[in-house]
């Protein structure tokens, strides 16, 4: 899989589709489904309509309290499990306790992530946004590994986003140990993480069946946010001077139900099939960036996301990282 393979398959659904509306038609009654964040913002949309469509889902939790709130409208069956993805060990628990608990795993939609923090460390001292967004759902789709090979037509769903045009793997200081912290390079490096995984876990999911891929969601005010002051926001461009959303936003960001539909169109669509690895936006394959064009730094994919020699290294230095935690 390379930048070459990112072709759209003009999937007939606009950018701003609902996600419901995406997976309306297939049947998942019975299927069973893991969505990381599935308590909160756009993974709670994907709970949702999952849930509404027949799937089995499990929800890990940092916060059980708070997610018993958020899920308690959900008819479905909607499970939730005790974990941290900052925490290796509490990962580890997790998979070994779905791994005995479930029989099958046909969705696991790796959601959950933090995003330009002040710098902080998790595990063994990653940095947080790498050791979050990317180390937590490496380890976790390792545990669930048995689960998903056993799994006929298993899918996986890693969350990345444009912010991957910010930064390629710092490969010489992944953990930023030398040099001034910058948040958006942390989080633009764990997003080109998520699509680089993605792309690495295609080809160890072909013997079994199984496909990977990555999924930007587009913009959507969600508690994402949490660590940007309004102030922030204004100077981005997404809020006015009064803190309402700007025009840019009401323009180009989607509501949280919108926001879950490349996801769900990603973790169902059989216009997906023998496509392993790709990058996808606006419920579709993205194209590859066009440098000439003004919305270069909103859309499509960047070529350093898409590598397969990225990948593998990136594969082989987080078993070794997860090897050490």
């Amino acid at each position: 899989m390379a930048v070459a393979d990112q072709v759209p398959t003009d999937s007939g659904f606009p950018a701003r589709t609902d996600g419901a509306d995406v997976i309306k038609g297939i049947d998942l009654a019975g299927k069973t489904a893991i969505v990381t964040g599935g308590y909160s913002g756009i993974g709670l949309e994907t709970v949702r309509a999952l849930s509404d469509a027949g799937v089995d889902v499990v929800v890990p939790a940092r916060n059980r309290e708070k997610a018993e709130a958020a899920l308690a409208d959900i008819d479905g069956d909607v499970r939730i499990g005790d974990m941290d993805l900052g925490d290796i060990a509490s990962v580890r628990r997790f998979a070994d306790e779905m791994t005995d608990a479930l029989d099958r795993l046909d969705l696991l939609i790796n959601n959950a992530g933090i995003m330009a923090n002040p710098e902080t460390r998790v595990g063994p001292g990653w940095e947080s946004q790498f050791g979050t967004n990317h180390m937590g759902h490496f380890a976790l789709t390792i545990g669930l590994m048995p689960l998903l090979e056993k799994t006929p037509g298993a899918r996986v769903v890693a969350l990345s986003s444009t912010a991957h045009k910010i930064s390629d793997i710092r490969w010489d200081d992944i953990q930023f140990e030398s040099g001034d912290y910058d948040k958006w390079q942390a989080y633009g490096q764990a997003k080109t993480a998520n699509a680089l995984f993605a792309n690495a876990l295609s080809r160890r999911m072909r013997d079994s069946g199984g496909l990977a891929f990555a999924v930007h969601p587009g913009g959507i005010f969600t508690p994402l946010q949490r660590h940007l002051p309004t102030e922030e926001q204004i100077a981005l461009g997404w809020l006015d001077e009064n803190g309402e959303p700007s025009e840019l936003a009401k323009q180009g960001f989607k509501t949280p139900e919108q926001g879950c539909s490349t996801s769900l169109w990603a973790a169902t669509s059989p216009k997906l099939e023998g496509k392993p690895g790709v990058y996808c936006e606006d419920c579709d394959i993205a194209a590859p960036t066009d440098t000439e064009s003004p919305m270069a730094r909103y859309r499509g994919v960047d070529a350093h996301a898409c590598s397969d020699e990225s990948a593998e290294r990136l594969w082989a230095v987080s078993e070794r990282l997860l090897a050490e935690a």
